[in-house]
């Protein structure tokens, strides 16, 4: 049974850019720390998160060829549209 204050995985999902931004209110913050506590799933993922930022951030323009931009920028404009 899940209480009336208790996150979903899913909602988690979408709540995890704002959680490493430091850009959610106290309350939702709280509800989110304690979904980690229970949710190894939501904790990995959260891991994951932080790996890939710290991994794209080191990224030079340099590093990326013309052609994985171009289908970067495909990706990100169909990603947005949708």
């Amino acid at each position: 049974m899940r209480l009336a204050d208790d996150l979903s995985c899913a909602e988690l999902v979408e709540l995890v850019t704002e959680y490493v931004d430091g850009a959610l209110d106290p309350c939702d913050r709280e509800r989110f720390e304690q979904h980690l506590v229970v949710c190894d799933g939501c904790a990995n993922h959260l891991e994951q998160m932080r790996s890939t930022i710290e991994v794209v951030g080191r990224l030079e323009e340099a590093d990326v060829g013309d052609e994985m931009a171009a289908e970067l920028l495909v990706a990100f404009r169909g990603w947005k549209a949708s």
